[in-house]
């Protein structure tokens, strides 16, 4: 071997192991970037799991919040029915009261409303007709304890129960249902303490 077949040589081998030493190098840094990729790929894909589980609790509790509004809302929605029915069923009671306790109620009621002025007091047709014998004395003596007096009205008035004062033109509707329905409130409020409390 010549003097320049030796350098080539050297040069070839002095190539080679530079190369082999640049690759060995890019396989390390190689290595290096797959391992901080996987361990970020694993910290991105820990990150997504934990988002995926957080969004699917916030959506478990949207879920269960709104399921408990509906269902507050139907016992809410029940509780005024009961409420409804019972008022209901009462004031039926009332209507079908026998004649006594009926015309005991109709006492009671005219010395609540009667006013210490001249007036007339008219009832339904029904109960027109079934007037007790010498109310319309009593009728007259109610008032009279207020400071004022009552006589019966000629017609009747268009109405199912209870009776209709009138003074000076002036009318007050004290028929079971205008009774129940000026204490609406007060009524559902008793009731619901009676059947909820």
């Amino acid at each position: 071997m010549t003097g320049l077949d030796k350098m080539i040589s050297q040069i070839q081998d002095e190539a080679k192991a530079e190369a082999e030493s640049r690759l060995a190098a890019a396989r390390e840094e190689a290595e290096k970037l797959t391992a901080q990729a996987a361990a970020e790929g694993e910290a991105m894909g820990e990150a997504l799991v934990q988002q995926a589980e957080e969004d699917a609790s916030r959506y478990l509790d949207r879920v269960r919040s709104s399921a408990d509004m509906k269902r507050r809302m139907a016992i809410l929605q029940a509780k005024q029915e009961v409420i409804a029915e019972v008022l209901e069923k009462a004031y039926e009671r009332l209507d079908s009261l026998d004649e006594a306790a009926y015309f005991d109620l109709i006492r009671r009621l005219l010395a609540q409303y009667a006013q210490p002025l001249d007036g007339e007091i008219c009832f339904s047709e029904r109960d027109r007709k079934r007037l007790p014998s010498g109310f319309e004395k009593e009728l007259a003596k109610i008032a009279a304890a207020k400071g004022g007096s009552l006589r019966l009205g000629s017609g009747t008035a268009g109405i199912e129960n209870g009776f209709v004062l009138t003074y000076g033109g002036i009318e007050e509707n004290c028929t079971f249902r205008a009774l129940f329905d000026s204490r609406k409130e007060a009524l559902q409020d008793a009731v619901r303490r009676v059947l909820f409390s």
